[in-house]
């Protein structure tokens, strides 16, 4: 339980990213390209600021996600990355004022239940895993006992 907080952030930052990357698109207007203008509309979409924040978070959050992969389960960590749709979603709601109708809130109810179940189904470490080994314990009789 230790690394949820890094975890959370992890989908903090995955769900900051793409509030960014809409706020980016939203002043640009609707995207359109020609064989001859790909390459300049490219580089008007990346260094948009608001699109440019958007992909140094996401890298901010990518960093904080191999840490967190380097310490537990991928198993256990991965499922709490759909707790960044719920993230944009509600703030998606009051920022740019999209629907949030009663399927997209039973949806995220949804969401939500099944990542409590994963974080109650227990965490094991990679260091647990390099101890109970060092025990001569398998990594299911460790988890148990912990």
């Amino acid at each position: 339980m230790k690394y949820i907080p890094f975890i959370l952030f992890t989908v903090l930052t995955n769900a900051a990213a793409q509030l960014m990357l809409k706020q980016g698109m939203m002043t640009l207007g609707p995207i359109s390209m020609t064989a001859e203008t790909a390459i300049v509309r490219l580089f008007q979409i990346i260094f948009n600021p608001w699109v440019f924040a958007g992909l140094a978070t996401f890298v901010i959050s990518m960093a904080s996600h191999l840490y967190v992969l380097s310490k537990v389960e991928l198993s256990f960590a991965y499922p709490f990355l759909s707790l960044a749709y719920v993230a944009v979603a509600i703030f998606a709601y009051f920022v740019f004022r999209e629907d949030l109708n009663a399927w997209r809130i039973a949806g995220i109810a949804l969401i939500c239940a099944g990542t409590v179940l994963i974080a109650q189904s227990g965490i094991s470490s990679h260091a647990d895993d390099k101890q109970a080994d060092a025990a001569g314990v398998s990594t299911a009789e460790f988890g148990s006992k912990s």
